[in-house]
């Protein structure tokens, strides 16, 4: 379907754009060292919201069974996720690939490039569906050559500094709480394609340190609202899954080897 392919290519890129951003943050605070940064994430969207291109598209209101079924491709990726963890074996999907492809990918992030896949979480072998919603899932590593894993958690646990860092499709960021290695933190979207969309979003985030080279942490998107008339006098949040759809939730992850 053209726009799907249209949707999983401007996700890829936005992946791809904001983790290049990461990683050249910390080039100019590497030390001797290197990191390897696993980034995976589900997000959860209205099917055929770019199929308009109408300025003001119609309200697309999140189904209860949409969450459920969320829910459980969130479940069932944890699942598979914390097995991988626990094995503390291939924890980057290229390890997966077979020796030849593995060989290429690393070459690949040595000269400085990001290796994204789409992936799919299946139940018993069979999709899952998700009735009145999309759920676009991605991986992702960069390599980045000299960084010490406590560079990687600089950058990334510096929330106040995020809009700087990942400006503009981060407009704001801010911790609005923090508590040993777990943190409450708000960040505004902005994305602009065929119309500009603005999103207040607060996340839980959790790190774990696994071990000496190892560390990783998981995100939950507690709340996401869609913002209108951004910036005027009128501006405000509707409420939370009655929008234009654009982004109902959002899961993400990462693994940290050096």
């Amino acid at each position: 379907m053209k726009v799907e392919t249209r949707l999983f290519r401007d996700l890829r890129d936005e992946m791809l754009r904001l983790t290049e951003r990461f990683a050249g943050h910390l080039t100019g605070v590497a030390d001797i060292g290197r990191a390897s940064v696993f980034l995976f994430g589900a997000l959860l969207f209205a099917p055929g919201l770019l199929a308009s291109e109408a300025a003001d598209p119609a309200a697309a209101n999140l189904k209860p069974n949409t969450v459920t079924a969320f829910n459980e491709y969130v479940q069932l990726t944890d699942a598979r996720n914390n097995a991988e963890l626990q094995r503390g074996t291939n924890l980057l999907w290229i390890d997966g690939l077979p020796e030849g492809e593995r060989a290429q990918a690393y070459e690949a992030l040595k000269r400085g490039e990001v290796k994204m896949q789409k992936l799919e979480t299946l139940e018993n072998g069979q999709k899952i569906r998700c009735p009145g919603g999309m759920i676009h899932h991605w991986v992702g590593v960069v390599f980045v050559p000299g960084a010490k894993l406590q560079d990687v958690l600089g950058v990334l646990q510096d929330y106040d500094h995020h809009a700087q860092y990942y400006a503009p499709d981060v407009e704001r960021s801010k911790i609005e709480s923090h508590d040993g290695d777990d943190f409450v933190v708000f960040l505004r979207f902005r994305r602009h394609k065929i119309i500009t969309v603005v999103l207040n979003t607060q996340h839980d985030v959790r790190y774990f340190r696994d071990s000496e080279t190892r560390e990783h942490s998981r995100s939950f998107a507690v709340r996401i609202a869609e913002v209108e008339n951004t910036g005027k006098s009128d501006e405000r949040e509707k409420p939370p899954g009655e929008d234009g759809g654009f982004l109902w939730r959002m899961e993400t992850a990462y693994r940290r080897r050096r």
